[in-house]
């Protein structure tokens, strides 16, 4: 017979809201449109703790995530996990059976890859991209998701090409953009790059030849943009397509400082 020493009461009784695994990497199966994606994503889960339990059962959120992988794999032939958040929110369900809880969140971050056509030569390249999806059951029932995605692009700055008779320094971007909605809410993470890849002067490419790379430079130096302009637009466009709160921020990796520089908003 084992001791359920998480069953005990703790010396201090103080609610927790939090409590779990994080940095676990397991297999994702994600049945979207009509085909089978595989992900090897990072998992977070976490769920309250009452004031009158010591701690978790660690083990029992792992097992929601194993019991949710196997039923993708059993199920992709048929009808699989159709999205990240939707397989959140299917290891929160499984999770409901194994650990009483009022409150749990699960995050998943993985990579992105979609394939685009670099801009002169109209070659292949495959792009990576920075995604996490969270799902989040509150204390009344209720779910929400979070969906963020990181894109490099870059910048020409206007300043110094107003002032260097259109010679100018140029930097590597990053762009981060976060919707928090309800769950129900349609959007593609796909729809959130595009919003934030062509806010920058001009997209990066993992391929280029050199008609291509002539093709990004030119276009970095007809579409100057501070990263405050990126920013500004980031913003602009995802209130415009997306439903719910919108959380930017730009970083540029900048040329000619020894520092970076950042613009950050939100709704």
């Amino acid at each position: 017979m084992f001791v359920e020493t998480q069953e005990e009461r703790p010396e201090i009784r103080e609610r927790l809201h939090r409590v779990g695994i994080t940095n676990l990497r397991s297999v994702a199966k994600i049945n979207w449109k009509g085909k089978v994606y595989t992900f090897l994503p990072l998992f977070e889960i976490t769920i309250d703790v009452p004031e009158e339990k010591k701690g978790i059962h660690m083990s029992r959120l792992v097992e929601s995530i194993t019991e949710a992988m196997s039923e993708a794999v059993e199920e992709e032939v048929m009808e699989a996990h159709s999205s990240l958040e939707e397989l959140g929110r299917a290891i929160i369900g499984r999770l409901e059976g194994k650990h009483p809880h009022k409150r749990a969140e699960v995050w998943i971050r993985t990579h992105l890859i979609i394939p685009r056509e670099t801009p002169a030569s109209g070659k292949t390249t495959y792009e990576p991209y920075d995604v996490e999806v969270g799902v989040i059951k509150h204390y009344d029932g209720t779910f929400e998701k979070v969906l963020r995605v990181k894109v490099i692009g870059n910048t020409a700055c206007p300043h110094a090409m107003a002032n260097n008779n259109g010679k100018t320094h140029i930097q590597r971007a990053i762009g981060e953009l976060e919707v928090r909605t309800a769950f129900d809410e349609e959007i593609a993470l796909e729809d959130m790059i595009d919003v934030v890849e062509s806010s920058f002067s001009h997209p990066t490419y993992t391929l280029l030849k050199t008609v291509d790379e002539n093709a990004v430079v030119q276009g970095m130096h007809a579409n100057p943009k501070f990263v405050e302009d990126v920013a500004r637009e980031i913003f602009a466009r995802a209130k415009e397509r997306f439903k719910g709160r919108i959380h930017v921020k730009v970083i540029s990796n900048e040329s000619i400082h020894k520092h970076d520089v950042i613009a950050e908003t939100w709704s």
